[in-house]
């Protein structure tokens, strides 16, 4: 309504066309599995989502439009041209950031370096390091393939510990299993560990921390590991997702039951812990760095923008009181493979002295 009347005849039809097209094919995709069995189902969910992406780039662009002519109007600049520009520039520009994203996402995410300054830490600690992968969300359009080429990068870095900070898979087992293996072939100096995330949840979390444990992967719910490392001591914490009490009362998220019984003269306290907003707690709790994911760092424009209306931070190193907190902008992504100015990212964490 707002784009077609300023096109001519020709650009009208064919976005006329491609917007019934869509409305069909983006709910078509959500249900494929219901009638379509791998590969086609894949297929058909990756082109809705890649619609559903498209639509959401077409529907702001088209908003931000409307924002010009307004203010061409209220200053004076009118031209009759204008609103024909503006609207044939709308779509090709949704098109173009929605192929750039696609490419974005194709691509394997790259390493991010982080120091962390921790007051007080021990000699024998300076330097250690963490990999954190989180947000792979194995599915319809991130297959094993692509978790091998995580693995083989997170292994170039010979880490001190891996960190898996949730939301891995949007599947079950049985479909997904086989793509999620190559986590277990991680290796780090202690090894790899895990925190579910919301995703998890809706999988059913039940028989995917089975299989991770299966994989040598060790859970964290509520609970932590001692590392000892030149005559000191690192503890490493785990929490359950934010909201996990709502689908297991058990897996209730309790930073504080998690470092119950670590020893008082650690070196440095660290929390694995899915959504960023438990950091008020871990803060309480009395760790020093928190390392989260969920966000995807917004994952496209202009979504960037709206995450701090959930979490308390959006992507990088934050402090909260006493607490560091390291968020990813995630290693995979969610719904529309599309990722504009919010980069994947495999995170090299080093703690250094303070």
């Amino acid at each position: 309504m707002r784009l077609l009347p300023a096109l001519g005849l020709g650009p009208s039809i064919a976005l006329a066309a491609w917007l019934v097209f869509s409305a069909a094919l983006v709910p078509m995709g959500m249900v494929a599995r219901r009638f379509a069995r791998p590969p086609r189902s894949d297929q058909l969910q990756a082109a809705g989502l890649f619609a559903l992406g498209l639509f959401s780039s077409l529907l702001v662009l088209t908003l931000l439009r409307d924002v010009v002519l307004i203010a061409a109007l209220l200053l004076d600049w009118t031209r009759p041209e204008l609103s024909r520009w503006t609207a044939e520039g709308v779509p090709l520009l949704a098109l173009a950031l929605s192929l750039l994203g696609l490419a974005n996402t194709r691509r394997t995410a790259r390493v991010k370096s982080v120091d962390v300054p921790i007051a007080n830490l021990p000699p024998g600690l300076h330097g250690f390091t963490i990999a954190q992968i989180t947000d792979l969300h194995v599915g319809p359009t991130i297959r094993g393939s692509y978790i091998r080429r995580i693995v083989e990068r997170v292994n170039s870095l010979e880490a001190d510990a891996v960190a898996i900070t949730g939301d891995i898979v949007d599947g079950p087992v049985p479909e997904l299993g086989a793509h999620v293996a190559p986590l277990g072939e991680l290796r780090s100096r202690h090894g790899s560990f895990f925190v579910t995330g919301n995703h998890e949840y809706y999988a059913g979390h039940a028989p995917w921390l089975a299989e991770l444990r299966r994989l040598g992967i060790r859970v964290l719910l509520n609970e932590h590991v001692v590392i000892e490392r030149a005559g000191t001591t690192l503890v490493l914490a785990g929490v359950p997702d934010w909201s996990a009490h709502h689908f297991e009362p058990s897996h209730r998220s309790d930073p504080a039951k998690a470092l119950s019984g670590a020893p008082a003269d650690a070196g440095a306290r660290i929390l694995l812990a899915h959504q960023p907003r438990t950091a008020p707690a871990a803060e309480l709790a009395g760790f020093d760095l928190q390392l989260s994911g969920h966000t995807h760092g917004g994952q496209f424009f202009p979504w960037i923008f709206f995450v701090r209306l959930q979490q308390p931070f959006t992507a990088g190193l934050h402090r909260l009181g006493r607490l560091w907190v390291y968020v990813s902008r995630g290693t995979g992504y969610w719904g529309p493979p599309k990722r504009v100015a919010a980069p994947s990212e495999i995170t090299r964490l080093r703690l250094v002295r303070g």
